[in-house]
């Protein structure tokens, strides 16, 4: 059932110059913004609705660059790199996802938004959940894209999963390992979670590695794994205070999570709408994006 679960993701190693990624619209702007303790490196975009889109590991909030563009014509896009990721600052803490929710919240403060949607793709999806949970009034609709959420639904069977090993990976002496090494390390999970490797591509597997080869890149990307402990207990605290009720979008791949994503959707949401994504693994962005993009842009725009 959760034959290709993916969540976890990475990339690394030094890259040239001319690695390229697609890129964000000129009308967008990058922003550093004050949020709950940290800074966060923020991309501002379009007037309208906001929508949030949250990244996941491996990746920062670049991925979202054919999807931003689509929904800035009509909608305020706002497109953070989660505390520790991509060019948002490093803390030594906070890389529980309740934390990470409260981050979003005071960036959408910082930025004077009130209600939003929201988009997550792997941890952004337990972000989201997470910031969901805690402003169930702030929030319209919610995406959730390809990973599951700690403690909800089959949680404990899905740790059992050979292909989540990287879940317990971690601490001093693995970043030892890794370090010098992260493409090696970052392209497993690249080949391993894509329905065809070749569709994350050569750019992009060098722009995010250099991202994540910075100083301590790693091991903030370690830290929201070992977090994960502390996100099930969270998490069935605010499974206590009820299901969300907002509408819910949960796609899955399909050589991926696929129509399970939704399954595991419905332990934590009582309004769930399901999308499987042909021919596409967990990188959804990378391998599908327009298709990713019309399945998101179709719910977002439903009355």
């Amino acid at each position: 059932m959760f034959r290709s679960i993916l969540t976890a993701l990475a990339l690394t190693v030094s890259a040239p110059a001319l690695a390229e990624v697609p890129a964000y619209p000129s009308s967008f702007q990058t922003r550093e913004v004050a949020a709950n303790g940290t800074t966060l490196h923020v991309r501002v975009g379009g007037t309208g609705p906001a929508v949030v889109l949250i990244h996941g590991y491996g990746e920062t909030g670049d991925m979202w660059a054919p999807l931003a563009a689509e929904l800035a014509k009509d909608h305020k896009v706002i497109v953070p790199d989660l505390r520790g990721m991509g060019l948002s600052q490093r803390p030594a803490g906070g890389y529980d996802k309740k934390t990470q929710g409260e981050d979003i919240a005071r960036l959408l403060d910082a930025l004077q938004v009130g209600k939003v949607d929201v988009v997550g793709h792997d941890i952004g999806n337990m972000v989201a959940y997470a910031f969901a949970a805690q402003n169930r009034d702030r929030v319209g609709k919610l995406v959730l894209m390809d990973a599951p959420l700690p403690g909800v639904g089959p949680w404990e069977e899905i740790l059992k999963n050979p292909l989540l090993w990287h879940f317990r990976f971690g601490g001093p002496d693995m970043e030892r390992l890794v370090a010098g090494r992260e493409r090696i390390y970052l392209d497993r999970f690249w080949n391993e979670f894509s329905a065809d490797p070749k569709n994350f591509d050569e750019a992009s597997r060098q722009h995010y590695a250099a991202l994540y080869a910075r100083p301590g890149a790693m091991h903030a990307g370690f830290a929201q794994f070992a977090a994960f402990d502390q996100d099930a207990i969270d998490n069935r605290g605010f499974l206590s205070e009820g299901k969300l009720t907002m509408p819910i979008l949960a796609i899955g791949g399909e050589k991926s999570f696929g129509a399970t994503m939704a399954t595991v959707a419905q332990f934590a949401a009582t309004d769930i709408s399901g999308v499987v994504i042909a021919g596409a693994g967990h990188w959804l962005m990378e391998e599908r994006p327009a298709d990713t993009t019309k399945a998101v842009r179709s719910f977002l725009d439903r009355k």
